[in-house]
């Protein structure tokens, strides 16, 4: 597959001989006159090197790079400055762009940097793509991310997997408890043992004392044998107790003296049964909550959550959904024999639009029937499901009235500091509002204190 490359000049001259040069040398070249018109082809095209320069009308090289590299993030950026702003430059290199020209430019230089960027490019690629392997291989199977939020959930694993310490993992449904529990089990002492996993919701209330525990033959009728409980086949390893919070309460008592005197008592039996296992619990419902309403015992939960690691929702964390789309994408193309496909800049609009209320669970599933309906090399948005299609429109507003009013005031705080130059008294004076609420506002809603990288 060829380069493709996008070069954005307000000089016609430059812009025009840049697509001489580059054409010559085999590579397919797009050219943009402003920011704007560029954000637009990287929006409904693939492209793999951008070369743009900083001051432009319409749209600067630095918001440009921002924006572009959102929605596009595996395409790099070369910006060109003039001598007298290499200080923009490295402001650029600090947000996130490649590498810098400085005109003049010299084309042979640029020929060559983009040779070796191009080539970095593809071994960053491939290099992400082994990381994934080896984190799959070390127990971090599925969990992908470099949001804050799963930073420092990994950091919590790392920390906590070493220990025999009880572990309460809390998250909506598809945010990935098991996976995280499976990771502390599989960064354990106990890797080698056994991880055993017991959803606590799906086990009737009048099995599940005998499942936990087990029974002795003739405890009760159909009881014709002895059996064995989990808590007796997990010895020496690790018991995940999911949807804790569904456990009746007669059982809290049960479970919660079994895990502080390390044995219990078998339906039916008359001497305990000794047993070694670390116990991991996830819920997503509100324990505390329910402590309240009498519906959850506050000792077992405090037994439980000797450590708490609070999984993130997806939609609080989408600048993790490039790594886990392309994560995907390998997991089920290599499953169903296919060539390793890419996603179109539509496409992953659409994805990082839409809201995700079924978590990774959810994308994961998107994404597996996009890979079995992609008919070519690149996955576009009629290969993703009919619900997801108008997220790849621009402009599109929350369902929630709380964050549909914060989307509006963010824009037009935005629009009136771009209208006085982010002169902040001007701006204060003309929202009718103090200055120190323009700044408590600014930093609410994130808003950048100078005129770069936004939105």
């Amino acid at each position: 597959m060829k380069i493709k490359i996008l070069i954005v000049e307000d000089e016609q001259a430059i812009r025009e001989s840049l697509q001489m040069v580059l054409e010559d040398e085999g590579y397919i070249v797009e050219t943009a006159a402003d920011g704007l018109a560029a954000l637009n082809k990287i929006q409904s095209q693939n492209f793999d090197l951008v070369i743009t320069d900083i001051k432009m009308p319409q749209m600067d090289g630095m918001e440009l790079l921002e924006k572009g590299t959102r929605v596009s993030p595996d395409t790099f950026f070369i910006i060109i400055t003039a001598y007298a702003s290499v200080n923009s430059a490295i402001a650029a290199l600090r947000a996130g762009a490649y590498d810098y020209l400085i005109k003049p430019l010299e084309f042979d230089d640029l020929l060559i940097r983009i040779r070796r960027l191009l080539d970095y490019r593809k071994l960053a690629l491939e290099n992400r793509t082994l990381r994934q392997r080896i984190s799959s291989a070390e127990g971090y199977r599925n969990l992908i991310g470099k949001s804050s939020a799963m930073k420092k959930v990994f950091k919590i694993i790392s920390q906590v997997a070493p220990t025999n310490s009880n572990v309460l993992i809390v998250g909506k449904s598809g945010t990935g408890k098991e996976l995280v529990a499976r990771a502390i089990h599989a960064n354990s002492k106990r890797k080698d043992k056994i991880f055993l996993p017991i959803n606590c919701g799906a086990i009737s209330p009048n099995l599940i004392e005998s499942e936990l525990f087990g029974h002795k033959k003739g405890a009760f009728t159909g009881a014709t044998e002895d059996k064995q409980g989990l808590f007796k086949v997990a010895d020496k390893g690790t018991l995940f107790l999911d949807e804790i919070g569904d456990l009746p309460l007669e059982m809290q008592v049960k479970l919660l003296r079994a895990i502080e005197e390390k044995q219990f008592l078998p339906v039916g039996a008359t001497v305990p049964v000794k047993t070694d296992v670390r116990i991991i619990a996830a819920t997503n419902k509100d324990l505390e909550e329910k402590i309240k309403k009498g519906e959850f015992r506050d000792d077992l939960y405090y037994r439980l959550n000797v450590v708490e690691i609070k999984l993130p929702p997806l939609n609080k964390r989408k600048e993790d959904i490039p790594l886990l789309v392309n994560h995907f994408i390998e997991k089920y193309c290599n499953e169903m024999g296919k060539k390793i496909l890419t996603l179109d800049n539509e496409a992953m609009r659409a994805l990082l639009n839409y809201d995700w209320k079924g978590g990774v669970r959810e994308l994961e599933n998107v994404i597996e029937r996009a890979v079995i309906f992609a008919s070519g090399d690149v996955i576009t948005l009629e290969d993703l499901s009919d619900n997801l299609q108008p997220y790849a429109q621009t402009g599109n507003y929350p369902d929630s009235l709380k964050d549909a009013v914060k989307n509006f005031e963010r824009n037009h705080i935005l629009h009136i500091l771009r209208k006085f130059d982010f002169d902040k008294d001007k701006t204060a004076k003309a929202l009718n509002i103090g200055l120190s609420s323009l700044y408590r506002k600014m930093d609410e809603l994130n808003i950048p204190m100078k005129h770069k990288a936004v939105e």
